[in-house]
């Protein structure tokens, strides 16, 4: 993906450099010698991104917009200095400069591909689960926004893959935070936590076992019908999972029976999770 990425840019960077050469000859000496001057200017940082000198060529792109703020070098400039910040792994600077491009040319031909680079930005910062997840949550509803606005865009699938991965990764860290309330005692914390994953995230991978983990929750409150109807939900939607085999172990015979009563009444069993009688 980052080699489809840098193509990209590429492309943007050498039709860039042919229409730059294809200007000069044609305007007063004043005009050829400024042209001549972002010329330069523009090449240099080219080849800095070329040579992966990436901290230079953000600094040299820049420096083509500060010295040609009217030229219309000038806007390319911007987003290859963010894309150059990015490849440099310095993320917080890409996101800033890519903020200002988006403000300033909401309408440019290239504003999926800032929206684009913006989620990636906050998409490499995500961290393992046991920490802060501030980055993940920014990566989704970045990734969320270009989805939304612009739907069409060949950014868009990508975005998809990885908006997925990320909830799942947002799911994960609500599964350690309830099993840490589970493991010491925390029930209704815990069961809380499992909720946002079965509400929030049900299509990420940690479905079933937050399932699992409220029918371990409901049994330790007392509270065998709700534990009956989750893991009929359970049985439902993963009937040969390892979940579904742990949660039908935990109950007694009856609670068995029911379940498969439960089951022939899907919609009132969904319902029951989140309003238990």
């Amino acid at each position: 993906m980052r080699s489809r990425r840098f193509l990209t840019l590429c492309s943007l960077l050498s039709m860039s450099l042919l229409i730059l050469g294809s200007c000069s000859g044609t305007e007063k000496a004043p005009r050829q010698e400024q042209q001549s001057d972002v010329n330069a200017l523009y090449s240099q940082a080219a080849e800095a991104l070329d040579n992966q000198q990436y901290l230079q060529a953000s600094k040299l792109f820049e420096e083509v917009e500060r010295q040609h703020p009217y030229s219309q070098w000038s806007t390319q400039a911007q987003i290859m200095a963010a894309y150059s910040y990015y490849e440099n792994k310095s993320y917080n600077e890409a996101i800033i400069s890519l903020d200002r491009f988006i403000q300033l040319h909401p309408g440019n031909d290239n504003i999926d591909y800032a929206y684009y680079l913006r989620a990636l930005s906050f998409y490499e910062q995500i961290v393992d689960v046991r920490r802060d997840q501030m980055m993940t949550d920014e990566a989704l509803q970045s990734f969320n926004t270009l989805i939304t606005r612009f739907p069409d865009s060949k950014y868009s699938r990508d975005a998809s893959l990885k908006r997925d991965l990320t909830m799942d990764h947002l799911a994960g860290k609500e599964m350690e935070v309830g099993r840490y309330y589970l493991n010491r005692g925390h029930v209704n914390a815990a069961l809380n936590r499992f909720l946002v994953v079965v509400e929030d995230y049900q299509t990420t991978t940690h479905t079933a076992e937050a399932l699992h983990r409220l029918v371990e929750g409901y049994l330790t409150l007392g509270l065998k019908q709700e534990a009956t109807r989750v893991a009929a939900v359970l049985g439902h939607n993963y009937p040969g999972s390892e979940w579904y085999e742990r949660s039908y172990a935990l109950l007694d015979e009856d609670q068995r029976s029911e379940i498969l009563d439960s089951r022939s009444n899907f919609d009132r069993a969904i319902d029951s999770i989140f309003k238990p009688e």
